[in-house]
């Protein structure tokens, strides 16, 4: 966390940090400020209550002053409108530069509940960041632009649920687990039909589930298979 910091963009020149602490914030400082609570809590700085507590007032500050108090007590976690320790510049943004996903391959949600059916536009790389929420992807249906589909996680509180058809197989031995579970009842292996789900990244007391439509699994049953 050496370093983070929660500033989306270079500070004012007037009004001092007295006025900095009064700025409106944006979503974005919300979602980031989240991810610093997270791994507050998984390097054990936080319980769990206390995440939970920190986060609420970090979805509802309405000012920089008020996100800067879910921080103030967390070692390298700098706060808005106070010069950098290091004494010299350093860039306003907290993740390195690259190419941003396009909002169509992000599924991000808080204390919510997400589905995607029916002959829904799959991209070959879909991103999660989910916090308290429910997420369930139907493949059953949906259009797929690659043979390979990459889910990258990074959940926390959150639930997944894949529905793939019959022929399809998923791996989910790249998720980091923390606290949670993956209840795989879909063929595993290499990508020989038509669709390959591939699950990674990183989920925090949450679980995931790979299953097929009930239909499929009943005539599996019946047949013997």
């Amino acid at each position: 966390m050496a370093g983070e910091t929660v500033s989306a963009g270079p500070v004012p020149e007037t009004g001092g940090a007295a006025g900095d602490r009064d700025l409106r914030v944006s979503d974005a400082e919300r979602e980031h400020v989240g991810m610093l609570l997270q791994r507050a809590v998984g390097l054990g700085m936080l319980s769990l209550g206390e995440f939970t507590e920190r986060m609420d007032t970090a979805l509802a500050a309405k000012t920089r002053g008020e996100l800067n108090a879910v921080l103030i007590d967390l070692p390298g976690a700098r706060l808005v409108g106070q010069p950098d320790p290091a004494a010299r510049p350093t860039p306003s943004y907290a993740q390195a530069p690259g190419p941003a996903p396009s909002s169509s391959a992000v599924i991000r949600s808080r204390i919510s509940s997400v589905t995607r059916k029916g002959p829904w536009q799959v991209p070959p790389t879909l991103h999660l960041n989910n916090y308290c929420s429910s997420v369930s992807l139907d493949f059953t249906q949906a259009v797929m632009a690659t043979q390979v589909v990459e889910v990258r996680m990074d959940d926390y509180c959150s639930s997944l649920t894949l529905i793939l058809p019959g022929a399809a197989t998923v791996d989910v031995d790249g998720l980091e687990l923390i606290g949670s579970s993956v209840n795989n009842k879909v063929r595993t292996g290499p990508p020989i039909g038509p669709l390959h789900v591939v699950v990674h990244g990183r989920l925090r007391f949450g679980s995931v589930t790979a299953k097929q439509p009930l239909a499929v699994q009943w005539r599996r049953l019946v047949s013997g298979f």
